[in-house]
């Protein structure tokens, strides 16, 4: 489990997946989360593996990748501190849709697909929130996706898949 601090609170409230939540709601996933450590090169998850956790970027950089049809990699995106990622296998309970591997030293906070039921029962209100922030971030890349897929620009950022 991970030690509560205001620190922590601040970051995670940061997040997109925390976004709208109360200090109560919060309190209670924080004390589901498991801090995990990877270093440079570890594999966090491969394309194809099952999937039920999802993990938040606490400090290093991780880079998302698919295998083409090919047999080739195709970079994705790079994730970094707030960011998150393996949210969809919550969702559709579906195998790991890509590959992530830390770029850096990495820190993580994960939540495991029980752990999150857990918070529904528990709070519904926080677990509702939980999924529309989720869901909000699925819009996002999906959008970024569709912007880079016809070539063009989403405001004055690159457009990546993230």
């Amino acid at each position: 489990m991970t030690a509560s601090s205001p620190d922590l609170k601040a970051f995670l409230l940061a997040t997109p997946f925390f976004g709208g939540l109360s200090d109560a709601s919060l309190d209670l996933l924080i004390s589901m989360l498991v801090e995990r450590h990877f270093e440079v090169g570890a594999t966090i998850v491969a394309e194809g593996e099952p999937g039920r956790s999802m993990f938040i970027v606490k400090s290093g950089r991780l880079a998302v990748s698919k295998r083409a049809s090919a047999g080739g990699v195709i970079p994705l995106s790079a994730l970094e501190p707030g960011d998150f990622f393996g949210e969809m296998t919550l969702i559709e309970m579906q195998n790991r849709s890509a590959t992530v591997v830390a770029e850096s030293e990495t820190v993580l906070y994960e939540l495991t697909a029980q752990k999150l039921y857990a918070c529904y029962k528990a709070d519904i209100h926080a677990y509702v929130m939980v999924l529309q922030n989720i869901n909000r971030e699925l819009c996002r890349r999906l959008r970024r996706a569709d912007e880079r897929f016809t070539g063009q620009r989403v405001g004055s950022e690159e457009t990546s898949l993230k």
